[in-house]
This record gives C-alpha cells, structure tokens and sequence, in this order.
C-alpha cells in the first residue's frame, strides 16, 4: 500500500464529518440499549425485537438516503446545480409520503409482527409498548435519511453532522428524564428517540427547501431517476434486513438471554459498520462526482484507495475489540446469563470488522456509479445462504454461536461478488446517466 495518495485528503474531507452524522441511528439505540438494560431482562429482551424492528424499517429505506447521494453527486459532477435542487425537493416528497403510509402500517401491524418474530409474556408487552411509541418517530427520521442524501450528493457534510450531533444529546437527555425521572420505563426511552428524531426532521426540511430551484412541487418525471435507483437499493437492503431480523427471531426462539446478547452484539455491529461506511460514503459522493464529469479511471482509483483505508480501520476495530470481550458488554446489562452469551459471540463480532470494512467501501462504490441492480441481486444470493444456516442453527441447537458463524457466511459471500464486479469495471460508465 503506498503510504500517500492524491485521494487521501478528499477521502478524510468526506468521510470524518459523514463519520458523526452516520453514527445517529446506532447512537440512539445504543443508548436505549445501556438505559433500558439495566430496567431487567425482560425490557431488553423487548428492546431485543421492537429495537430490531425499527431499526430496519430506518434500514432498508436508506435508499431515500442513498438513491438521493447517487442521482445529486452526478448532477453536481455534471455542473447541473438546479437540477441538484429540484432533486432535492423530490427527495423531500418521497420520504414524507413513506413515512406517513409506513407509521399507519406499523400501528396497525405492531402485535402480529411482533408476535411472528417470537414476543411473548412480559417482554413482548414492553416491546409492543416501545414498538407503538417509536414508531411514531419514523416519518421524520425518512425526512432526515433523504436530506442527509442531498447534503452528501453536493459534497455538504458539515451540516448533517450539526443536526445529528445536536438530537443526539437531545435523545440522551430526554430519556434519561423520562426513564428516571419520571419513571415512565421502556415508553419513557421510545419517547425520548422519537421527539429527538421529530426535531431533525425539522431541520432536514429546511435544507431540502433552502436551495434554488424552478420548481419544487412534487414531480413523477423528477423522482424517476431517484426512485429507480432506490428501488434496488431497497431490495438489497430489504434482503440484508431480513437476514438480521431472521437472526433475531432464531435467538428469540433460543431464550432472553440469547436474543439480550444478540441485541448487544447486533447493535454494536451496526455502530461499527456505519463507522466503516463513513469510508463508503465517500466513495459514493467521489465515484458518482467524477462519473458524472467523465473521468472513469479517477473514480477507479479512488475506489480502491477507499477499500484498503476501510479494511485498515476495519482492522483496528479488530484490536479495539478483541479484548473488551467481557467488560464492554457489561455497560449494557448485569444480568449474567446475557453477559455469558455475549461472551459466546464476541469472537465472530470481531472477525467481522476487517470483511465488513471491504463490503461496506464496495458497496459505496457500486451506489455512487449506480450500479444498484447488481448489488441487489448478489444481496438476495448472499441472504439466502445466511437463512438457511441460521434456520440450521435453531434445528441443530448450535445456539449463539451458529448464529453469528452464518452472519460471518454472509458477509464473506458477499465481498466475494463485490469484488469481482469490482475488478470487472462495468461499473464505471461516464455521463448523466
């Protein structure tokens, strides 16, 4: 590895500010995590599955995030500035129309969803409690998702790290009112996350609005490019999800202590994870600017430079890790059965981090040149792999650990069909495309 490189400054220029507004979503249920663990069992374990829940319903519509990125990186790459705005105001538009219809489905479907994924007795009213609560913040945080993505397409990330930074210590100091002061438990802690979250979205509004545009109003023909690019990524988020939420469910299935230690370790994945994908997204506002502006070996260049730096921090997590085995997980619960399942897993968690690092900069990659549909397919073939070993592991009795032996599975398939792509370079088309 050459110790410089031309792209290095641009990299970190985009990638540290995305480092803070990435860490939102993570940060918010990390925290419900730490305050709501230490109520009892019974409210992680419900944590467990609705905080599992939620999370990937603000997963798999990252699109409105990352759709947003591909299509206004290009046209700023292009020099189409106005186009960039009207984009954004359609951003603006998608994302308000999913959140309303998706908090009317979640309402109506709390219990039998959560019933499915194997709520029961005492933890299974507090996780439809926090579900109800909760999913009251969605609307506004797909508001967020989409301003976020206009931001990064016109290379602005100081500002959503602002806003994000700010409903953090907002989320943090609300539910701590709620949890111990008022002494209103697990509802007390969905509340909190979701006046945080109504507040960004706010925020998120006025930037979609602010810049200049012919017209603003809701547009069909506008929203196409975006809404087909979101599309795919939606599968392939959708595919990624559902294998996260099969693992949940196999870990319910096993007991509370077992899903209380996935939803531990799970969580802390996903916060690494969009650490690493800081790297990923400037491999999205880099790869999608120069294609736009013709240059296809640039974006080449680049995009390799970013796989190895995201493999090296992947690295460090590695050693960060490795030997918090049995005191980290204790900033989450007392309980000792979750803490001796959280044991189990640690090994795999952190094998996970350097392989991670090259899918997450990949998949950046592949966005920002809007080669979507091949990343969902290969997101389906990899999916399919991990449900069937996860579904194993529950026939077997393999317990955690054959649950996190198949999200290792998973991620490995799928650096295996990233990088052949990749290397292949059908990817890298010029043009406004």
């Amino acid at each position: 590895m050459r110790l410089r490189s031309p792209h290095d400054r641009e990299i970190f220029r985009l990638a540290l500010p995305a480092l803070g507004a990435l860490a939102a979503e993570p940060l918010y249920v990390l925290a419900d995590t730490a305050i709501v663990g230490h109520l009892g069992r019974p409210q992680i374990a419900a944590l467990g599955l609705a905080g599992t829940v939620l999370s990937g319903v603000f997963t798999i519509f990252n699109f409105l995030t990352y759709g947003t990125t591909a299509v206004v990186a290009r046209a700023s790459g292009a020099g189409q500035q106005e186009r960039a705005a009207r984009l954004a105001a359609q951003a603006l538009w998608v994302a308000l129309a999913i959140g309303i219809a998706l908090l009317g489905i979640c309402e109506a479907a709390a219990w039998p969803l959560l019933r499915v994924l194997g709520a029961h007795g005492q933890s299974g009213h507090f996780a439809l409690t926090y579900f109800r609560i909760g999913a009251l913040g969605l609307p506004s945080a797909l508001i967020a998702l989409a301003g976020q993505g206009y931001l990064r397409g016109v290379s602005n990330l100081r500002r959503p790290l602002e806003i994000v930074a700010v409903a953090n210590v907002v989320n943090l100091v609300l539910e701590l009112l709620f949890v111990y002061g008022f002494h209103w438990g697990i509802a007390g802690s969905a509340a909190g996350t979701a006046i945080a979250q109504a507040g960004m979205g706010v925020a998120f509004v006025f930037e979609l609005l602010r810049p200049h545009a012919d017209s603003k109003r809701p547009s069909l023909r506008e929203m196409a490019p975006m809404v087909r690019v979101g599309r795919q990524i939606f599968v392939r988020t959708a595919a990624l999800y559902a294998s996260f939420l099969a693992a949940a469910s196999v870990c319910a299935r096993m007991g509370d202590a077992q899903i209380g230690a996935h939803q531990i370790g799970s969580q802390l994945f996903f916060f690494l994870a969009l650490v690493l994908d800081a790297v990923a997204i400037a491999g999205q506002v880099i790869v999608g600017r120069s294609l736009g502006g013709g240059d296809a070996e640039g974006a080449f260049d680049a995009a390799l430079r970013m796989i190895v730096w995201s493999v090296l921090v992947g690295l460090a997590f590695v050693v960060v890790l490795a030997p918090l085995y049995s005191l980290l997980p204790r900033a989450f619960t007392g309980d000792a059965r979750v803490l001796h399942e959280a044991r189990e897993l640690w090994p795999f968690l952190c094998l996970m981090q350097p392989i991670g690092g090259a899918v997450f900069a990949l998949d950046g990659i592949l966005i920002g040149a809007s080669d979507t549909q091949y990343l969902m397919w290969s997101m389906i073939a990899a999916s399919a792999v991990f449900i069937a070993l996860a579904v194993l592991a529950l026939e077997r009795h393999w317990g955690i650990v054959g649950v996190w032996i198949a999200l290792d599975v998973l991620l490995a398939a799928r650096l295996a069909l990233l990088a052949g792509r990749f290397w292949g370079r059908r990817w890298a088309v010029v043009g406004w495309g």
